[in-house]
């Protein structure tokens, strides 16, 4: 007999022992929410392939991501914000739209213009799952749409389809799939984030996406999973940037810092003083030292400045973050060389010195 549960659908995804205590970990969430009110929305600016524009943010409040639910990412806390029962009907989600519309028109003094030329939309999935936002909704957000210049929508690699995207370029927009590679390193995705698919599969959907005209992708990378010191975290998002940006059809990289998130593997880590989220200076590192590459590469460190958040030593988190904010505009690198702060020389020692699988060397 069929059991259409979470478990049943992801078995031999992923690794299963960390799918075991991802279930335990989220099981401590009681939370709910409003399926008429998204988890999040802002304005903000990006950098684009059409340049430096303003944005609209929108995470709408899903069922959650199916991966999450059979234990999932080791970092991910998104899904313990999503609306229980696995599904938000089209109404609730439209309704969604409309409230992050009111958002920008309240704010609209903050744009240089009248409203936002990027939407960007997430989930705490993936938004090309049908089972997550169906055909419906995602036809109806297109539409919606369809007088912004560009969208972003968030998806793994599975669900992203050229028709899917030409969706939104039939309504006269450009389309970027935004993808959670979070490394070009297959054994760092199993082993340390417990993403189950291939850098292969990635370069699949790129072709997917870029196969219609104005479709494009845009890669997300984590710097620092568990499990890997400083100094492998910088390594290998210097491979993987270039890595991303060596597949046709990828145009940007999006390197985000790990940040301590609640009901994740990496939070138990954290309070047990087996994880420290990466220094503000392996940021500025990987970026300085990729600014050669053909295409945008870009950073925003969530939570900077936090002992649960990319951090150095409390004094300089302020400037370096502004460092980072204007490398992601003006794609300089000389950006860094306006920065310094004694606590440099200790990230270098704990580069130098930090191994993987041992506590970290300094808080």
């Amino acid at each position: 007999m069929s059991q259409p549960s979470p478990e049943v659908y992801e078995q031999g995804k992923g690794m299963d022992a960390h799918n075991k205590v991802m279930r335990e970990v989220r099981s401590r969430n009681d939370a709910s929410y409003d399926p008429r009110e998204p988890t999040r929305v802002w304005l903000d600016e990006d950098n684009t392939p059409d340049g430096f524009v303003d944005s609209l943010t929108i995470i709408l409040n899903t069922g959650g991501c199916r991966w999450a639910r059979a234990g999932g990412c080791t970092m991910c806390g998104y899904v313990a914000e999503s609306v229980d029962g696995g599904s938000v009907a089209h109404e609730d989600l439209m309704a969604q739209i409309d409230a992050c519309l009111d958002h920008e028109a309240e704010h609209a003094e903050d744009l240089r213009g009248d409203r936002a030329d990027l939407i960007k939309i997430y989930t705490s999935g993936s938004f090309l799952d049908e089972r997550e936002v169906s055909a419906e909704t995602r036809r109806a957000i297109a539409a919606e749409f369809g007088d912004r210049d560009r969208i972003v929508v968030e998806s793994l690699p599975d669900f992203v389809d050229r028709e899917k995207v030409r969706e939104f370029t039939d309504e006269g927009l450009e389309c970027d799939v935004a993808i959670g590679l979070e490394t070009a390193t297959d054994r760092v995705r199993r082993d340390c984030v417990n993403k189950y698919f291939d850098f292969s599969d990635f370069e699949a959907a790129c072709a997917e996406a870029s196969a219609v005209d104005g479709g494009g992708v845009k890669a997300y990378l984590l710097m620092k999973p568990p499990f890997l010191s400083e100094g492998e975290a910088v390594e290998d998002m210097k491979r993987s940037v270039r890595r991303c940006l060596d597949v046709e059809g990828c145009h940007t990289v999006s390197m985000n810092p790990c940040n301590v998130q609640n009901y994740t593997m990496v939070e138990d880590l954290y309070h047990e003083g087996g994880y420290r989220p990466p220094w503000l200076w392996s940021v500025a590192e990987v970026l300085e030292s990729t600014a050669d590459v053909n295409g945008i590469v870009v950073s925003d460190p969530v939570g900077h400045g936090s002992e649960r958040g990319p951090h150095n030593c409390g004094d300089c988190d302020d400037r370096v973050q502004r460092a980072i904010k204007d490398f992601d505009q003006r794609q300089d690198p000389a950006v860094f060389d306006q920065v310094s702060c004694e606590c440099e020389h200790t990230w270098e020692a704990v580069v130098e010195r930090e191994r993987s699988y041992s506590l970290p060397l300094a808080r």
